[in-house]
Parts: C-alpha cells; structure tokens; sequence
C-alpha cells in the first residue's frame, strides 16, 4: 500500500509550535495550494491543507517558516476522528509532514536568517590570463597515453 503526499504551497498564518503533556514538540499549519487549472474568465483557486509535523520537523518549521513562507511538504495523508461541541461525529484529515523544505527566494519571504546568509566579498575576484595557441604543444607518440 502506498500512502505519500508532496505538496508546494504558501503558509496561510504563523505555524503554531505546542508541547504534549508527554513533552514532545508538536507544529500545526496550513498551507494554501494553487489549483492546476482556471475556467477561462476565472481566478486560479486553492485548496488549504492542514498540516502537522512532530518533534524535530516541527521546531524546524516554528523556527524557520511564517506566514507567506513558501514550503515544501512531504508527508502522508491522516485521518482522525473527533465529537464536535453538539456531540456529531466528525472526521478531519490532515498531512502528517515527514520531511520540510525552504522553496523559493530570500527576497520573497522578505527575511534572512543570518545562520544562511551569504557571505560578504572580502578580495575581488582574480583575474586569468587567457592562453594562446603556442601554449599547447601536440602530442605525436599515442604510446605514452594514459588512456
């Protein structure tokens, strides 16, 4: 059986970070992920996927992605089942994130973490001289290759 899910889409809201009663590190956030395809005439639409990601994977994402932060999810897809406040029975589905990337630009998530800046120019670059044909001499005797 298979059950994988990779999904590339904009974070809708800062992720929350929470701790269980068991001390384990727990981050929920959903992701807005454009629709393939638009009627002619219409806007694209998007689908808005609750995630969940566990332990290292959710300090990672409360650490580094906020709102309008593009991300990169793989995961698999969950299913839960819960009352609602009149007592109905409800389901939820959510991505259980195994593995999290950074997509896009610096410039467009408008911040920089200096731990991955780049860094600064300290000399110019050297310059090379560029060779003429006398520099190369041909080789004439095939026994002596290397190859």
């Amino acid at each position: 059986m298979l059950n994988s899910i990779v999904l590339m889409g904009r974070l809708v809201a800062d992720p929350e970070l929470r701790t269980t009663t068991t001390g384990r590190s727990v981050c929920s956030f959903r992701i807005a992920v454009d629709r393939s395809y638009a009627k002619a005439g219409e806007e694209r639409k998007a689908d808005f996927i609750p995630i969940v990601a566990w332990e290292g994977t959710a300090n990672f994402v409360s650490r580094y992605f906020s709102k309008g932060s593009m991300i990169a999810v793989q995961g698999q897809l969950q299913s839960r089942q819960y009352e609602d406040n009149t007592g109905a029975k409800r389901t939820a589905y959510e991505v259980l994130a195994r593995e999290v990337s950074f997509c896009g630009s610096k410039a467009e998530t408008g911040s920089v973490n200096p731990a991955f800046s780049a860094p600064a120019a300290s000399a110019p670059a050297p310059a090379y001289q560029t060779a003429t044909p006398g520099d190369f001499e041909e080789i004439t005797d095939d026994e002596d290759l290397p190859f």
